[in-house]
């Protein structure tokens, strides 16, 4: 897939009504609804095409976890009749080539910078601006800006010792190369057992001559059961797309699955009708296996039975009971992103494929030949890093926000990512973050979160111009008690019960809060009358 130069020149210097940071799902739809209200707008954009972490993530077996004919936009209907899916779970090249046909659809590209990196935004309270530099120098103003820098966007790379010493090519999921890796013949280690590295890990092993996974914490995955999708099935849903999709929004992460949710507690069943339950949402696949009993995710207890449940099904499919036990978790089913597999357990009854644990033994060194881990080194030709990112923050905190007095945003998140509604931050007037802590984002279908900060911003923006205001800015205390909000929600459920990258808990030093917001209706609910109240917790000027 052809990457996409700039399509428009750096100006010495330029003012404009509105700069969007991001050029994934969320600049692309800020960007069309900036031009709806007439804005002067640039979008800035480190890569060389739209896309954002699809854009980026290229690794072997990178698919969505959300179905295809929800995993897209709803704002135009033509364009929704139009688009073609061809599998139940988009994978990495069909999603980027959706964005790149919404880019061109739109005749977005002329308003995109591309290869730009935004280093600083710097809010001078004299003039009720923003000025942006970038790595291209030619600082631009804006009155607002907006961050659609993407939850999953900050690549998160370990600090091991030896890493410049190493032989061999070393990878990130999340930074692949745009030519593909060719692994034949090649002696591949694999450091990370998340959603990246379970999609990647059976495709590894597939090319690979040798493959040694090195795995911290043990995942639960549950079967995705992919398959193609039928024009029958998908006409289903275009011929009555607005209920459908008006349905999927009052779902708690603003996606339907295939099978309703089980209302029932998982303990007021007996052993075999539970198993009967469990065993048909595995074999349907994906996550409605979540919705097998109604108080998983808030009773420990009856969370347990479905653990167990699944590490059952570990065992049977892993020949070999020391390694089937190695992948068995041991933590709260669902408090880490639960992941869809395609053949990940299955893959450890290859011949070419070994377990080493670290999660008691963390990997020591890496050397010339390899890694080293427990005395032992292991041969390798190339690493392959499923490490994560430093979601939600990372790419916010990597850039030199300043706001009122000067002060950063780093100093502001000190003590953890506060903000109002995930969309304001106080002490930053003008500056919004789509999908930023505190709203639902990463426990949804991302992209109708996307479109309803979007929507928001754009329709605060429209009133702010007609009332004759200058800025809008969150207030401490409505901060503060959102952020309180936040974390009350989760602690009602089993988020919490282990360290997760919701909290922040996989980047060493960074503040444990719980970021995301549980439950997409009451937020929406919550947006819309902060807006009809005035934008109520907001200060205007």
């Amino acid at each position: 897939m052809a990457d996409h130069a700039a399509a428009t020149s750096t100006l010495p210097s330029s003012n404009f009504d509105a700069v969007i940071v991001g050029a994934g799902f969320a600049g692309l739809y800020m960007l069309h609804r900036s031009r709806g209200l007439g804005l002067k707008v640039r979008v800035f954009e480190v890569g060389a095409g739209v896309g954002g972490t699809w854009y980026w993530n290229r690794y072997p077996g990178a698919r969505c976890d959300v179905e295809s004919m929800q995993y897209s936009y709803q704002f135009d209907e033509a364009l929704q009749q139009e688009w073609e899916w061809s599998e139940r779970y988009s994978g990495q090249p069909e999603i980027l080539s959706y964005a790149n046909h919404v880019a061109d659809r739109f005749n977005l590209r002329e308003d995109i910078q591309f290869e730009t990196r935004v280093e600083s935004v710097h809010f001078d309270e004299e003039t009720e601006r923003w000025s942006i530099c970038t790595d291209r120098g030619n600082p631009v103003s804006a009155q607002f800006v907006i961050m659609a820098t993407g939850c999953l966007s900050s690549t998160n790379m370990p600090d091991i010792p030896g890493m410049d010493l190493f032989a061999g090519d070393i990878h990130h999921t999340g930074q692949w190369p745009h030519g593909g890796v060719n692994f034949d013949g090649k002696r591949v280690g694999v450091i990370g057992t998340g959603s990246s590295g379970i999609q990647a890990i059976p495709l590894i092993a597939e090319q690979s001559e040798h493959l040694t996974v090195f795995q911290r914490t043990a995942q639960y995955a549950i079967p995705a059961a992919n398959r193609p999708l039928g024009a029958d099935e998908q006409a289903d849903v275009k011929a009555k797309y607005p209920e459908f999709r008006a349905e999927n929004s009052l779902y708690p992460n603003a996606f339907s699955l295939r099978m309703p949710l089980n209302e029932t507690s998982a303990l007021d069943v007996d052993d075999d009708e539970r198993d009967r339950e469990y065993e048909a949402r595995w074999r349907e696949g994906g996550f409605t296996f979540s919705w097998s009993f109604g108080d998983l995710g808030l009773d420990l207890d009856a969370n347990a039975t479905a653990g167990e449940f699944v590490r059952g099904k570990i065992r049977e499919l892993v020949r070999d009971p020391e390694t089937a036990e190695k992948l068995c978790p041991d933590t709260v089913l669902g408090c880490k992103r639960l992941c869809l597999d395609t053949g990940y357990f299955e893959t450890f009854n290859r011949p070419n494929v070994d377990l080493v644990d670290i999660s008691k033994q963390e990997i020591d060194r890496i050397t010339t030949n390899g890694i080293e881990t427990g005395g032992r080194e292991y041969k390798l030709d190339a690493i392959v890093f499923a490490t994560g990112f430093d979601a939600m923050t990372g790419t916010l905190l990597a850039m030199d926000i300043r706001g009122r007095d000067g002060l950063t945003l780093q100093e502001k998140w000190s003590a953890g990512p506060g903000t109002y509604l995930g969309l304001g931050i106080p002490g930053f007037p003008n500056l919004f973050t789509i999908s930023g802590p505190g709203s639902p984002s990463v426990l949804t279908n991302m992209i109708v979160s996307i479109e309803q900060h979007v929507d928001w911003i754009a329709d605060c923006i429209s009133a702010m111009s007609k009332r004759g205001h200058r800025t809008i800015e969150a207030t401490l205390d409505a901060e503060e008690n959102w952020v309180e909000h936040v974390n009350a929600v989760a602690n009602e459920t089993v988020y919490p019960a282990c360290n997760s990258w919701y909290l922040g808990a996989n980047i060493p030093g960074k503040t444990r809060v719980f970021m995301p917001l549980l439950g997409f209706p009451p937020y929406v609910e919550k947006c819309d009358e902060v807006a009809a109240n005035g934008y109520e917790g907001f200060t205007l000027t």
